[in-house]
């Protein structure tokens, strides 16, 4: 009987202190600013392996030194100073939507955080993101995406003009 009641006493501790973190104190304690993820996420899971998934109630758009989409559900893998394997956020360069597939913070000191899209590696001001932004409820036109295969062809097209620099 002792045994269980010891047992059940530590599920019931294990289950309040993992509600209690929220999504942003995850990502500080990943080593990651806090305001990658828009304001108001409450629905989302994260386990031991930094696997995780956010659910937000739509589609939003952030305003950051360029503009975020935010899909309704975003998931990858989080390690110290960067996520991996993500999906459900895109970044917004000139006209056009690339997904992100990894955000990563190499060294905290230098104020600059990675965006990679891919093909390039974009960076921003770490500051930018130390707090979470509102998300202005949005849809993306789907015609906008640029694919991985289809951004290296333009990247390839314009470098070969001379124009790669300008434009990225």
């Amino acid at each position: 009987m002792l045994p269980q009641f010891f047992l059940l006493l530590f599920s019931i501790l294990s289950i309040s202190n993992s509600e209690e973190l929220s999504i942003y104190e995850i990502l500080r304690s990943r080593g990651l600013p806090m305001g990658l993820f828009p304001k108001g996420i409450k629905e989302f899971s994260f386990n031991e392996t930094g696997k995780f998934e956010v659910h937000l109630d739509q589609a939003c758009n952030a305003k950051f030194e360029s503009e975020l989409h935010y899909e309704r559900n975003i998931s990858g893998t989080m390690r110290l100073g960067q996520i991996d394997g993500l999906s459900g956020i895109l970044a917004q360069d000139l006209f056009l939507w690339f997904p992100v597939k990894e955000i990563r913070v190499d060294i905290p000191s230098s104020g600059v955080i990675y965006f990679d899209v891919g093909v390039v590696s974009k960076q921003f001001s770490l500051s930018s993101f130390e707090t979470p932004r509102d998300c202005l409820a949005a849809q993306l036109p789907r015609l906008q995406i640029v694919s991985k295969r289809l951004a290296r062809k333009f990247i390839h097209q314009l470098d070969r003009k001379g124009f790669a620099m300008a434009v990225m």
